[in-house]
């Protein structure tokens, strides 16, 4: 969520970040949320002025009644009682204007830093840096869903008939694989220093909004009604809501957890080649990087967490490429600066999604109440970044495909130790 403070002291350069990220009437949005804060700022005022000659007439009507000016003191008490009905007007408009203002704060995306591109959409995202060898594959190279059930490693049909399309199930080699990336991701973030956590795959209403899934993707998450509870798009969540209404000591920071959890998603589609085998599901399972810091150290823990995940794809032998998102695509609604990280199936002949790595600036931990004492015992917003290291589907379908060969599915040195296995026949 946007500070007061920022909106207020950078009004242009704000409704400017909102218009690069082609949010709907920023300038509309912003004045109402100025004047909401003047209303609620006018109605504080006037209650303190009230409260203050409250307090001084009150230490009046013993004098008065002393002196046997019983008259004025009558008076003084009746003008006490009709600030204090007044009082509950001003009360009442004073937490209207915040309740108001907090819940069309909750609306407003956060603002891109200055060297997000302009654009629309994937065309217009930058290519910062290309990676990994090109694969020369076998003649009539299979896509990973054929692969899956030429050597019964995903039963997508059998997801079906136990839940539904989205809802693959892995068998033998292929949960094995599973289990094995998992594993080598966990292993990779804590030798990096990441602490591991696990935390529950369902959450209240307060985490999603802390994070900022609420209310923007409360159509894309499952939700549990007779709870009120949300299974989890992202470790994101649970991890980052840990240190909701924390005050934290900079001694402490950065903070840098990892969990691995299954992730659930309404919005996956359920048609054509983008959606086909594992390229889009509605539950997956991935390992999350989260930090917390201080905001001169934050592009820095940045560019860590993005060689992190780099240097994951560099052992796993995958062909990749790292962009920077634009500012009307699809970079998150949270997020001030987005990479995403897309490795390259030969045998789809497209490039797969498989991380976003992301810096919140203070927009998160606004919301969530997450902060630190500094030095000089100042109260200061934390910053908040997270990165998927990485998540599995896409990863898998890409190892599948371009590792196939004549004999069978090659698994990178990386993983064998792992797998337990060099190869899928």
């Amino acid at each position: 969520m946007l500070t007061l403070k920022m909106i207020t002291e950078q009004t242009e350069k704000v409704i400017a970040g909102l218009e690069k990220k082609h949010f709907k009437n920023a300038k509309e949005t912003i004045a109402q949320v100025l004047e909401l804060n003047e209303k609620r700022k006018s109605a504080q005022n006037q209650l303190d002025k009230n409260l203050s000659e409250v307090n001084q007439l009150s230490k009046s009507i013993g004098g008065l009644m002393k002196e046997g000016k019983k008259e004025e003191a009558e008076a003084a008490k009746k003008k006490v009682s009709e600030i204090k009905e007044g009082n509950k007007a001003l009360q009442t408009e004073m937490d209207q204007a915040a309740e108001d203002m907090q819940n069309l704060l909750y609306t407003i995306p956060n603002v891109p830093y200055d060297e997000v591109p302009e654009g629309n959409g994937a065309e217009d995202n930058l290519v910062v840096k290309m990676g990994g060898m090109e694969t020369e594959l076998p003649k009539n190279a299979l896509p990973h869903w054929e692969l899956a059930k030429k050597y019964n490693l995903i039963d997508f049909d059998l997801g079906v008939k136990i839940t539904g399309a989205g809802f693959p199930v892995y068998i033998g080699q292929g949960a094995r694989l599973q289990r094995a990336l998992i594993n080598f991701f966990l292993d990779e973030a804590r030798s990096a220093g990441y602490i591991e956590v696990m935390p529950p795959t369902v959450v209240n209403a307060a985490s999603g909004y802390g994070t900022g899934q609420l209310p923007d993707k409360e159509g894309q998450m499952y939700h549990c009604n007779l709870d009120d509870l949300y299974l989890i798009p992202t470790a994101e969540v649970p991890v980052t809501n840990i240190y909701r209404d924390v005050i934290l000591d900079e001694k402490q920071l950065p903070i840098k957890n990892c969990a691995y959890t299954q992730c659930f998603r309404r919005e996956a589609g359920s048609y054509g080649k983008d959606v086909r085998g594992l390229n889009r599901l509605h539950e997956f399972s991935k390992v999350e990087l989260v930090r917390i810091d201080k905001p001169e150290h934050s592009r820095q823990s940045h560019q860590e967490m993005l060689d992190h995940v780099e240097g994951l794809l560099q052992k796993l032998e995958l062909p990749y490429r790292i962009l920077r998102l634009c500012g009307g695509g699809d970079m998150s609604f949270t997020a001030a600066l987005c990479f995403d990280f897309e490795v390259y199936s030969e045998a789809q002949k497209r490039w797969l999604e498989v991380s976003s790595v992301s810096n919140f600036d203070t927009y998160q931990a606004n919301r969530l109440k997450c902060r630190y004492r500094d030095a000089d015992k100042k109260i200061q917003l934390c910053h908040t970044l997270n990165g998927s290291a990485l998540a599995l589907p896409r990863i898998v379908a890409a190892l599948l495909e371009n590792n196939q060969t004549e004999e069978g599915i090659r698994i990178p040195k990386a993983l064998v130790p792992y797998t337990g296995f060099d190869m899928i026949k």
